[in-house]
């Protein structure tokens, strides 16, 4: 058996708007002023604790609670309104596609908690497709890689057989620490330079080329 792990946002969600939107609304409810979404977007992937405090360096842990508090207000307020980030084009095919091989599993590492990664695979009819999940309940932040190795234990498999897939440095460093492969998409958080920079072993332009390059490292390591 193959495991081939996804990140979520930036990876297989476009939640950028939401995601900049919640930590304006976080910092806006503590008093402090908004701040650029890219700036917002470049600790996607951090767990939302470890996120705050890099973008909040001077403020006190205090502080950082409010801001947390108010991005999860934000967030599951946009939820119970039915607002759902959209799956990136391609990211469905991408999924059939390796489902669709016997021999490859699943799996989600995500720094969102377990009831937000719930919803979303529910809302896009995801529910079943994922062998493992692992996400910022019980884990520290990316990138360590304790979400990595907890995925490979729930599969049996070691870090040989199995590859990463995030749009982050911090998605690249965690599949690195675990001893495995790392693949990135330079339509998320980060620049591509920086996914190349911290390891990963290819950086793909789009889901058919990434879908294509998951395919043949399945059946490459599956003959192997």
């Amino acid at each position: 058996m193959k495991l081939v792990l996804f990140d979520v946002d930036g990876t297989l969600v476009n939640s950028q708007h939401e995601i900049a939107h919640a930590m304006n609304q976080g910092l806006h409810a503590a008093g402090l002023p908004e701040m650029e979404p890219a700036e917002i977007l470049s600790i996607v992937g951090l767990s939302l604790p470890i996120a705050v405090a890099r973008l909040l360096p001077g403020a006190s842990a205090e502080m950082h609670e409010r801001v947390v508090l108010g991005y999860r207000e934000a967030f599951a307020t946009a939820r119970a309104n039915g607002a759902v980030p959209p799956l990136y084009p391609g990211a469905l095919d991408c999924l059939d596609a390796l489902a669709s091989l016997d021999h490859v599993l699943l799996g989600i590492a995500t720094g969102k908690p377990m009831r937000g990664l719930t919803a979303l695979l529910e809302a896009h009819g995801l529910t079943g497709r994922f062998f493992t999940r692992q996400t910022a309940d019980g884990h520290p932040s990316k990138p360590h890689p304790a979400m990595l190795e907890s995925a490979l234990f729930d599969a049996g498999l070691g870090p040989e057989d199995a590859v990463m897939v995030g749009d982050t440095v911090f998605d690249i460093e965690m599949a690195r620490a675990a001893g495995m492969t790392a693949f990135g998409v330079d339509w998320g958080y980060h620049p591509t330079a920086d996914l190349h920079a911290a390891g990963a072993a290819l950086v793909a332009l789009d889901y058919p080329s990434l879908t294509q390059a998951l395919m043949d490292w399945a059946k490459l390591e599956h003959a192997a």
